[in-house]
């Protein structure tokens, strides 16, 4: 299968599965005697594996590792669920930072609302932005 019929079984441009292949999440599919890629039937469902555990969190280095696991010939199942502990884990903490930037810029409009404009010191930028003092 070429390039372009693998791109759209799978809803995955061709650049997308040069990428794949460049990464290794693809193995090398061979060559056409005209030199064009020629991809076994088992790449599609390849690609659409790769495409669920990216929407399931899971980044393409850790999608690298579940790929690798099976072409071992193991069942990478024990795999998936570290990863999935270490990303939820490193989503969990994410959270926390945007959940302490909201709560930044919440005190910060209350404070911008709080001020008359009349009475903004023109040496400061902005006082409603914290100095790091309060």
């Amino acid at each position: 299968m070429r390039i372009g019929e693998l791109a759209h079984h799978t809803g995955v441009s061709a650049k997308t599965l040069r990428f794949y292949e460049a990464r290794r999440l693809l193995p090398d599919p061979g060559r056409t005697a005209a030199g064009q890629r020629d991809y076994p039937p088992e790449a599609v469902a390849r690609v659409q594996f790769i495409k669920r555990a990216q929407a399931a969190g899971l980044t393409l280095a850790q999608i690298a590792t579940v790929l690798a696991a099976r072409d071992e010939g193991r069942a990478p199942c024990a795999d998936v669920r570290a990863l999935a502990d270490d990303r939820l884990a490193d989503v969990e903490r994410r959270l926390d930072e945007l959940s302490r930037v909201r709560a930044s810029l919440r005190q910060l409009q209350a404070r911008a609302d709080a001020l008359d404009p009349g009475e903004c010191d023109p040496s400061a930028v902005c006082v409603a932005v914290p100095d790091g003092q309060d």
